[in-house]
């Protein structure tokens, strides 16, 4: 009727008001809260058109509004879409309906098969494409991305020419569809707040971001590291291109080739210098190839980086309202893309230096990360294998060991001290590890609780290690300050401790689930009684000496230190023949079964390096010459 075609005109020159308001005034200060003006009153508008039946005369309208609407809804919220889109299926039964047909049962992919294949009105096809692009965009933030390629199938079938639905050997089929899909023209009648040719371009840069990441979790560098590519060359802010520089870097890192790694992350920092991720892998890299000087750089620009406060969060391009970034978040982008705590950032110079053995320098930064609030450092410490951090006491006793080779033993002492204090009530009195779980003392009441119990048992044997560690670190500091007796009375305690575990069944091997937490149990115990052994014979008492490197030796089969000094107390004792065939029987060992020895079962923890290193014989040449000369003579005086 006439009153309608009058509201449609009005409808009409409200849309082109508001669209004309978007971009005359989308650049400046006052942006967002006019997205969410521009966003209530589109609605309003749709409202008021939906409040007539739906008429193929008013189709091209309300789909506009619609296509608009949505945008608007988009660029008020600045975050991440998720869900269906509000209105996209509502307008579709509208359209079916003003055709003479129904689609109540069919799901969003079939109502979209159905509207594009038997609604053949020309003047529909440019704002049901449009309508159909952002679709494209929802199902792709949902990672939809079949959906989104048989939505495009859909547009070239109902296209004038099929031909341009196929694409060549080797090419992307989601991306070239979305490439040869042919905009429809906007008209000046009903103006869009944003292009359909800048959504496809997003939608281009999105489908190649996402598919670049599935691959890449995949494994599958080489296609991940083309289609990265593609989206590096795509339409995007420069948050985005920061971060699929960072994802390069990512992928050329895991194909083997750091070089090219470190050219992607350095690009992603020049594009965008918060990005501060790029810099977190830039340090991993530079510690892949061993360039220590340049990881402490980076790790020290990202600390002071984290440190300062953060800039207030904005728009990445307040000129559009859909953009890449919304499009896509994925966990494995979360994963690449995950901002580091300062405190971990602090504990890692601190590691580093502490193992390239720049102890002053791992002394200060781990007194700075000690001295942090310890609740916030509880928050940061985890066991999710997400956070750089270790378990506390770890870097306490960490701490400690690059004390003692900085020579603060005193300091070194006071802080074993916090992790035996810490520790004492964490440990129960006796620890039974069987070789397996049925086993137990106390039969469980439900297989559900074994998980649980063996958590609860691998964490009183990490408590245990921890408390027996700080004994073994402070019995050395002793040693070093010439406290003999001091020394002896807390290798004596470390050892103590360690019979609170008891071993059943076939030994460590039997302990599977456990083993990691055992093993370090018995280089413990091993590096305690050759501690205490050395002390023994420092206060001239041979005997006890000679039986803490025989029990060490029980402990560890060939052990080169507990050996060495073995041979030592022999001769001390005057048992040089014992001594003489001891050494004989060791030198003519395979070079390679010390080192064997040495290499078994899984790395040391860091906080124990130091104490290994102590407990190296240190007199191997002198005593060698003396029993060599011993042999001689005696080899004379049998001639």
């Amino acid at each position: 009727t006439e009153p309608e075609r009058g509201c449609l005109r009005a409808w009409a020159a409200h849309n082109r008001a508001l669209v004309e308001r978007w971009t005359t005034a989308r650049c400046g200060g006052e942006a967002r809260q006019l997205r969410r003006q521009q966003r209530d009153e589109f609605r309003e508008l749709l409202l008021s058109i939906r409040g007539l039946p739906a008429a193929l005369p008013a189709l091209p309208l309300e789909l506009t509004v619609l296509y608009n609407s949505l945008l608007f809804t988009v660029g008020a919220s600045d975050s991440a879409i998720k869900g269906e889109a509000e209105g996209i299926r509502q307008g579709l039964l509208r359209v079916l309906e003003a055709c003479g047909a129904c689609g109540e049962d069919l799901d969003m992919e079939e109502l979209w098969q159905k509207v594009l294949q038997e609604v053949t009105v020309e003047e529909l096809q440019a704002p049901l494409h449009h309508l159909g692009a952002l679709q494209a965009a929802w199902w792709l933030a949902a990672s939809r991305l079949g959906s989104v390629a048989g939505l495009f199938q859909l547009f070239q079938s109902t296209a004038e020419d099929p031909r341009r639905a196929h694409c060549s050997e080797g090419q992307n089929k989601l991306l070239s569809m979305i490439k040869a899909w042919q905009v429809p023209p906007e008209g000046a009648s009903l103006p869009l707040v944003q292009s359909a040719k800048d959504l496809k371009e997003i939608l281009c840069t999105a489908a190649a971001f996402l598919q670049g990441l599935q691959e890449l979790e995949a494994g599958n560098f080489p296609t991940a590291l083309s289609l990265l590519q593609e989206a590096a060359g795509g339409f995007c802010s420069k948050k985005i291109l920061a971060q699929i520089y960072t994802c390069l870097g990512c992928c050329t890192q895991r194909m083997g080739k750091p070089q090219t790694a470190l050219q992607h992350l350095k690009q992603a920092l020049q594009v965008d210098f918060q990005c501060l991720p790029a810099l977190s892998h830039v340090a991993a890299v530079y510690h892949e190839l061993g360039e220590t000087d340049a990881e402490m750089q980076a790790l020290t620009l990202l600390h002071e980086a984290l440190e300062k406060t953060p800039p207030a969060a904005v728009s990445s391009s307040p000129y559009f309202l859909m953009q890449t970034e919304l499009l896509v978040h994925t966990p494995v982008l979360t994963s690449l893309l995950r901002h580091h705590h300062p405190s971990e950032v602090k504990y890692l110079l601190a590691q580093r230096c502490l193992q390239d053995g720049r102890v002053a320098d791992a002394v200060e930064h781990y007194l700075d990360f000690l001295s942090l609030p310890q609740e916030g450092l509880q928050q940061q410490v985890s066991l999710d294998g997400k956070s750089a951090l270790p378990r506390i006491a770890e870097v306490f006793l960490e701490a400690a060991s690059a004390l003692e080779q900085a020579g603060r033993h005193q300091d070194a002492i006071t802080v074993c001290e916090e992790v035996i204090s810490r520790t004492t009530d964490l440990i129960p009195r006796v620890l039974r590890v069987e070789e397996r779980l049925e086993q137990l003392e106390c039969p469980l009441p439900g297989a559900g609780l074994e998980g649980g119990f063996l958590s609860q048992k691998k964490e009183s044997l990490c408590c245990l290690a921890w408390r027996t560690a700080a004994y073994l670190h402070q019995g050395w500091a002793w040693a070093k300050l010439g406290q003999s007796k001091e020394a002896v009375t807390q290798f004596s305690r470390c050892l103590s401790d360690l019979l609170r575990v008891q071993l059943h069944g076939s030994g460590v091997k039997g302990t599977e689930n456990l083993q990691a937490e055992v093993e370090v149990l018995q280089k413990i115990r091993l590096l305690s009684l050759i501690g205490r052994g050395t002390q023994f014979l420092e206060l001239g008492r041979h005997k006890e000496a000679l039986l803490d490197f025989q029990h060490s030796l029980q402990i560890s089969p060939g052990d080169p230190a507990a050996t060495s000094y073995l041979m030592q107390a022999l001769w001390k004792l005057n048992r040089k023949q014992e001594a003489a065939a001891q050494w004989q029987k060791f030198s003519q060992g395979s070079p390679g079964e010390d080192g064997q020895q040495q290499g078994q079962g899984r790395p040391l923890p860091l906080y124990l390096v130091s104490c290994l290193e102590q407990a190296m014989f240190p007199h191997s040449e002198p005593l060698a010459r003396s029993i060599q000369d011993y042999l001689g003579a005696a080899a004379q005086d049998t001639s």
